[in-house]
């Protein structure tokens, strides 16, 4: 079965998501990556734990790629 919308999620990506951090910043790092990826925040260093499913739809746009 094939996947249309892959996408690879490695550790130092920086990611725009859609909605944005009660600090004001839309900008996230990959600090971890698994079945659950852990984000932190570009403006306030405060870091989240999302599932990789719930992330792909979160995001708006690719920042930095590594």
């Amino acid at each position: 079965m094939e996947e249309k919308n892959l996408l690879v999620i490695n550790i130092g990506d920086v990611y725009e998501l859609k909605k944005t951090h009660p600090c004001g910043s839309s900008q996230f790092e990959v600090i971890r990556s698994g079945a659950d990826c852990k984000l932190k925040c570009m403006g306030c260093g405060h870091i989240i734990m999302v599932d990789r499913v719930q992330l792909r739809k979160m995001i708006k746009s690719v920042i930095k790629k590594v």
